[in-house]
Formats: structure tokens, C-alpha cells, sequence
């Protein structure tokens, strides 16, 4: 496993769509659907919600009922995800990204996290424009 970087290459955005003009406004996450293995196409995960995203790539939590192996749902580590390849589709976009694991986090009953980092063949300018196109609070 390699050490994690000290400073992120970019800086992360909250992600979501205000429901309301008070100040109590809420925020709507973008969720994902069939987040997949591209290594054996296997099916990991069928539910998550994006929090935050960078021009490098995206946290999603992902709560454990949201697991679709027996193993992932049982496990309070789920490290055995790093560095593999994967896709996903942003539903509320309709846009299907790759990228790779780049870390994992327990949060308790909350579930985890996820930090995708997007593929090497996705160009910066690319990138940008999705963080543009993203909604935020």
C-alpha cells in the first residue's frame, strides 16, 4: 500500500443541490449506482451518495446494506477494495466514471467512505468541467 500524500492535489468541494432558499436549507446528494469491479465485473456495491469531489476524484459513502457481497457487508475493513480498478454511474447525471481506489474509511453505523481517484486516461480539462457541472451547496 503507498503512503498517503500529505497535501491533496486538488481541493475538495461539497457536493449537493440546496432544496430551499432558508437557511435550514438541506442538501440533495448525487448518488451512484452499480458501482463495479473492472477487473472482474463483478457487482460491489448497488447504492452510494457522492459528498465531496475534486478534479482528482470523489469520497462516496456508502452505508454497508449497500454492499452486494456477503464478505463487504460483514467486514468493518474493507481494505481488500484498494487499488482496484472501477466504475460507477452517476445517476442524477446519467454519467459513468472509472477511476481506482485510493482509500477507505470505517465510519461506525454510519457505513464508509470511499475516495475514488479517476483514471489516468481522463484529461484535466475533462475534469474541471465536471466539478463545474456539479452541483454544490
Amino acid at each position: 500500500m503507498k503512503p498517503q500524500r500529505k497535501y491533496r492535489s486538488a481541493p475538495r468541494r461539497a457536493i449537493g443541490k440546496s432544496t430551499g432558499k432558508n437557511s435550514d436549507q438541506e442538501l440533495v446528494k448525487l448518488t451512484i449506482d452499480s458501482f463495479t469491479s473492472l477487473d472482474n465485473l463483478q457487482k460491489l456495491a448497488k447504492y452510494g451518495q457522492i459528498i465531496e469531489a475534486s478534479s482528482s476524484g470523489i469520497l462516496i459513502k456508502f452505508k454497508r446494506e449497500d454492499f452486494v457481497s456477503k464478505e463487504l457487508r460483514s467486514n468493518l475493513n474493507i481494505d481488500q477494495l484498494l487499488g482496484q480498478s472501477i466504475f460507477f454511474n452517476i445517476h442524477e447525471m446519467n454519467l459513468e466514471i472509472s477511476g481506482v481506489v485510493a482509500r477507505t474509511k470505517f465510519l461506525g453505523k454510519d457505513g464508509f467512505l470511499v475516495a475514488v481517484d479517476y483514471t489516468s486516461d481522463a484529461p484535466e480539462y475533462w475534469r474541471e468541467c465536471l466539478m463545474d457541472l456539479m452541483p454544490t451547496g
